[in-house]
C-alpha cells in the first residue's frame, strides 16, 4: 500500500472553506472527513493548536535549491522538492525569455516532472511561459530574446508540456487576436513585461487575458494623467500575482492592490538562489547573485527572488491580514485562477494538499496528495 493511501487524522485549527474548525481531519490521498471536535471554535486564537491549511500553490516558479527551471533534466525535480519543504503543494515551472532551442529543453523536461511526481516533492500542474512573448522594452531580468508569438508556435510547444500559464505584452503585434485564440483553447493569458498603455491593458482584458503578471514590475506605473498599465490592473483585474518579498514591491503598493483586485494571489519569482548560500546562480542564460535575501543582475536589476511561500504567507500577516486571508491568497485564489477545483481547499474529496503550521506560522509537516514530505529544513 503506499503512502498515499494510508488513512491518516491530524488535529488543530483546521481552516475549511466555511471558515475556521476545530478538529481532525483524515485523509488518504483525498481528503474523506472534517470533524468538528466537542469544543470546536471559530476562532484559532482561543486555543494553542497548530494551524491546518490548504498546501501552497504558486504559479511562477524559476528555480530553487541551486537549481534552474530551463537546465531541463531533473532539475524540475530539484525544485518541486525544494519549494515542497516550504509548504507548496503543488506550481507551474517557469521559464525565461530564450531562445527557441533552450525553451525546448525545458519544456521537456517539465513535461516528463508533470507525469512522474517524485516523493517529497510538489506537484507540477504544468507551465508558465514568461517568456518570450514579452516586449524588448520591458525585459526586466530577462534575457534580450524577446519576439512576437504565433499560434501555431504555441500548439507546438504545447506538445512538449502542458501550458497552462502564457505571460504576454499585449501592445506587439499580432497579440490581442492570440490572446484570444489561447483563452478560447483554455489557456490562461496575463499580461507582463509590457510597453502597454492603460488603453492596451483594457483591450487585453476584454480580448480574454485573465491577470497580470508580478504586478506593478515591469510594466508602465500609475499616474493621475496617464494610468498605465498598473491602472488598467487596479481598475479592472479580478485576478492578479504579486511577489510578497517586500523588495519587489513596498508594503504600502501591496496594500493598494489589495484593496483592488478582489481575487489577489502571491506567487515566489523564485530563483535558482532559494535556499542557498548568497553567490553567483543562474537564471535562464544570466548570471545573477544571491545577498542579502535579494538576487540581482550585475546591473543591480532584481532578477527574480529567494522568497518561498511559507515566508509570502508570514509577510502577509506581518502586513496585517488575517491568517485566512493570508492562506487565500497563497493557495485558494490560485487554484481558483488555474481552474483547479480540487485543489487550495480542504474540504472533503479534495486532493489532500496540506500545510501545518506552529504558532508562529512555521513549518510543521506538509502533506502532498495524502503523502508527508520531508521538511528538514534546508
Amino acid at each position: 500500500m503506499s503512502a498515499a493511501t494510508i488513512s491518516t487524522a491530524i488535529l488543530g485549527n483546521i481552516l475549511t472553506p466555511a471558515g475556521w474548525v476545530h478538529g481532525a481531519i483524515r485523509f488518504g490521498e483525498r481528503i474523506t472527513a472534517i470533524d468538528a471536535g466537542a469544543a470546536s471554535t471559530s476562532d484559532p486564537a482561543l486555543n494553542g493548536d497548530d494551524f491546518i491549511l490548504p498546501g501552497f500553490i504558486d504559479l511562477h516558479v524559476h528555480g530553487g535549491g541551486g537549481r534552474d527551471v530551463m537546465e531541463g533534466g531533473d532539475a524540475p525535480h530539484v525544485i518541486a522538492a525544494l519549494h515542497a519543504r516550504h509548504g507548496t503543494t503543488s506550481l507551474l515551472a517557469t521559464t525565461m525569455t530564450a531562445p527557441p532551442e533552450d525553451i525546448l529543453v525545458a519544456l521537456k523536461a517539465i513535461g516528463a516532472a508533470c507525469a512522474d511526481r517524485r516523493p517529497n516533492a510538489a506537484r507540477i500542474l504544468g507551465v508558465h511561459l514568461e517568456g518570450p512573448y514579452i516586449h524588448p522594452g520591458k525585459l526586466g531580468a530577462q534575457p534580450a530574446y524577446a519576439r512576437s508569438a504565433t499560434l501555431a508556435e504555441v500548439r507546438e510547444l504545447q506538445t512538449h508540456a502542458p501550458l497552462r500559464l502564457i505571460t504576454v505584452a499585449p501592445e506587439m503585434n499580432g497579440h490581442l487576436a492570440l490572446v484570444r485564440a489561447l483563452t478560447d483553447a483554455g489557456i490562461r493569458v496575463q499580461i507582463g513585461h509590457t510597453t502597454g498603455s492603460y488603453d492596451d491593458g483594457v483591450a487585453a482584458l476584454a480580448h480574454g487575458a485573465a491577470g497580470f503578471t508580478h504586478l506593478f514590475n515591469a510594466m508602465n506605473p500609475l499616474h493621475h494623467r496617464a494610468p498605465g498599465m498598473v491602472g488598467a490592473a487596479l481598475a479592472h483585474a479580478e485576478y492578479a500575482e504579486i511577489i510578497p518579498d517586500l523588495l519587489h514591491v513596498h508594503p504600502g503598493a501591496i496594500k493598494v492592490a489589495l484593496r483592488a483586485i478582489p481575487r489577489l494571489y502571491c506567487v515566489t519569482d523564485s530563483t535558482a538562489a532559494t535556499g542557498m548560500p548568497d553567490g553567483d546562480y543562474m537564471l535562464g542564460r544570466q548570471l545573477v547573485h544571491k545577498c542579502g535575501g535579494g538576487v540581482r543582475l550585475a546591473d543591480g536589476t532584481l532578477a527574480g527572488s529567494t522568497l518561498t511561500m511559507d515566508q509570502a504567507l508570514r509577510n502577509l500577516v506581518g502586513l496585517g491580514l488575517d491568517l485566512a486571508d493570508a492562506s487565500q491568497r497563497v493557495s485558494t485564489n490560485a487554484a481558483d485562477y488555474l481552474g483547479e477545483a480540487q485543489r487550495g481547499r480542504l474540504s472533503a474529496g479534495c486532493f489532500a494538499d496540506i500545510v501545518v503550521l506552529d504558532r508562529d506560522l512555521r513549518i510543521k509537516a506538509v502533506y502532498i496528495e495524502g503523502a508527508a514530505c520531508d521538511v528538514t529544513d534546508d
